[in-house]
């Protein structure tokens, strides 16, 4: 894994993204000076374009990253109004209510599906800036990808079109996913950055539902007449961890979860570009109070790491924890059984196996090294 920076979150690449002259949709611009103010700790009040009078909407609020989203907006001292689907659904959204206790202004909930477009006209009234973040997330590939489109782009133009006919949205804050710049490395050797687009045809289910849905936000925008605009800014989280809030799982926690259960029989050959959730949330808050970052998209993401690190990493800090390790001092002390290498008994069995025929050799296949070869495995640190 490459070396991490103190800063929370980096764009890849040196270019940020803005509107285009009349507010088209993204453009170029230059450096990532930017985004680092979007990160900067020190924001003083004048720098910010709405600060705790803001009233916020924050659709799918019981999710994972929305939940840190309410709980940062509500640290800050904004009014927050979140969407779930269901209120009768109690479990699935009490932990909200304890986000911050001394919150200025109670959480506000309402219900309002991405299916019925009418339900977001009342849950946007009376708002100054909405984040839309509720998008489907199936736990696996549905059998019909229309299940994942239709309510991803149709249920962000219902958002939009509700901010347009309020006339009192400032600014839409929205969440794409980094499958929509594209994760694979550009033909250009050069890291992703916010001007890039994915081959849509190349993408599919969730990945797709997040392309199509964006390209809808920037469309619409860019039409609306000049009594009912707003502005855009959108995030870009590449695969998202860090401490859940909420109650359900969500799809990028599993790596870890699955390793620490066990679940995991081997180890993917796989690199991730990761994004901590709390860094995202705080991503969604300046996209919302600068005033330069409306128009922009942002690639939030820190580094990149492979599945074997991650493991390692969690070895390390969990293994005297849920390791199990039996006390084998009568074996050693009373039958004088010192128990050999463990790397040894490891190697001698993959050797006998092959020795024995249930593992075909290879033409290249040279049999036991002998203690040349031991010393060099035992080197390998476990």
């Amino acid at each position: 894994m490459g070396r991490l920076t103190a800063v929370p979150v980096l764009v890849t690449g040196g270019y940020v993204t803005v509107a285009a002259s009349g507010g088209a949709g993204p453009g170029h611009r230059d450096p990532m000076a930017m985004f680092t103010m979007l990160l900067m700790i020190g924001i003083t009040d004048n720098k910010c374009a709405h600060k705790a009078e803001s009233k916020v909407l924050v659709t799918g609020a019981s999710g994972y990253v929305a939940s840190h989203l309410v709980k940062q907006l509500q640290e800050a001292g904004h009014q927050v109004r979140g969407t779930v689907r269901s209120l009768r659904n109690t479990d699935k959204m009490k932990h909200l209510y304890d986000l911050c206790p001394n919150a200025a202004h109670k959480l506000e909930l309402v219900e309002a599906d991405l299916l019925d477009a009418e339900s977001w006209t009342p849950a946007v009234e009376g708002m100054t800036h909405v984040m839309h973040v509720a998008s489907p997330l199936p736990m696996k590939p549905p059998a019909n990808e229309e299940e994942v489109i239709k309510p991803a782009v149709e249920g962000t133009l219902s958002v939009l079109r509700a901010c347009a006919k309020s006339h009192t949205v400032k600014r839409v804050v929205f969440t794409s996913a980094g499958f929509v710049v594209g994760l694979n490395p550009a033909s250009s050797g050069n890291p992703r950055t916010e001007a890039d687009w994915a081959d849509v045809a190349k993408l599919e289910g969730y990945s797709k539902s997040k392309y199509l849905a964006e390209r809808a936000a920037w469309d619409f925008v860019k039409e609306l007449p000049d009594g009912e605009k707003f502005e855009l800014s959108v995030i870009i989280p590449c695969a998202v961890l860090g401490p859940p809030l909420h109650n359900s799982p969500f799809a990028s926690m599993g790596i870890v979860q699955k390793i620490l259960s066990r679940e995991m029989p081997a180890v993917p050959k796989m690199n991730l570009p990761m994004i901590d959730v709390r860094d995202v949330a705080q991503a969604h808050v300046r996209a919302m109070t600068l005033p330069e970052a409306a128009g922009n998209r942002f690639i939030c993401y820190t580094d990149s790491i492979w599945m074997s690190e991650i493991a390692a990493l969690l070895k390390f800090v969990f293994e005297p924890q849920v390791v199990n390790r039996l006390d084998n001092t009568k074996m050693r002390e009373v039958l004088k059984i010192q128990p050999r290498d463990i790397r040894d008994t490891i190697i001698d069995t993959a050797y006998g196996l092959i020795e024995k025929g249930f593992v075909a050799k290879t033409s290249d296949y040279r049999g036991p090294g002998g203690p040349e070869e031991r010393q060099r495995y035992r080197e390998l640190r476990l």
